[in-house]
C-alpha cells in the first residue's frame, strides 16, 4: 500500500484545490458598531446551474492511519465544509487529468479552519478526526447528478 503523510493545512499548499476558510490576521472590516470583525468573501463559490444551499452533515469520526480507497468530485459546483466545532478533520485532495485523479495529498486542519473545494476537484469523503463531526456545507442544489467517484486500483494509507 502506498503511504501518504498528512501535513498541516495551509492556504498556500491547498491553493490548487480550493480556499482555506479561516479567521486569521486582521478582519477586512469592522461592523456592528465596531464589535464584530468581518473576514469578507473568503470562498470562490462556483455553480453551473442550480443555486447555493446550506446543509448540515454529521459524519462519524475517523482514525489515522486511514485506508483511502476512493475519491469523489462535483463537476457542477464547488463545495465548502465549515466545521461547527474547533476539532481537526482530515482533507484529501488529488490533482485531476484525463478524467482520473492523480496521487492524493492529505492535510489535517487546525482549529477553526474550513475548506472550499473548487468545482471538479477530486477529494476524499468528509473525515472528522473527533466527535461530533458536525459541519455546515455550502454546495450546489440543483437538477442532475453532481457526483463522480473514482475507486483506486490500489488503496493508499494516510498517516499522521
Amino acid at each position: 500500500m502506498i503511504k501518504i503523510r498528512a501535513q498541516l493545512l495551509t492556504a498556500e499548499a491547498f491553493a490548487p484545490f480550493g480556499d482555506v476558510l479561516e479567521a486569521r490576521g486582521a478582519p477586512d472590516k469592522q461592523i456592528n458598531q465596531g464589535l464584530c470583525g468581518r473576514f469578507h468573501d473568503r470562498a470562490a463559490l462556483d455553480f453551473d446551474g442550480g443555486r447555493a444551499g446550506i446543509s448540515l452533515f454529521k459524519a462519524e469520526p475517523r482514525k489515522l492511519p486511514l485506508t483511502l480507497e476512493m475519491v469523489e468530485r462535483h463537476p457542477d459546483g464547488s463545495q465548502a465544509f465549515l466545521p461547527m466545532s474547533q476539532d481537526p478533520f482530515l482533507i484529501v485532495v488529488a490533482p485531476g487529468g484525463g478524467g482520473k485523479p492523480g496521487r492524493p495529498t492529505a492535510f489535517v486542519t487546525a482549529p477553526g479552519q474550513g475548506v472550499n473545494y473548487f468545482r471538479g476537484v477530486w477529494h476524499g469523503v468528509l473525515s472528522p478526526l473527533c466527535a461530533p463531526g458536525l459541519f455546515a456545507v455550502v454546495d450546489r442544489i440543483g437538477e442532475g447528478p453532481n457526483l463522480e467517484e473514482h475507486w483506486f486500483d490500489e488503496p493508499y494509507m494516510i498517516e499522521h
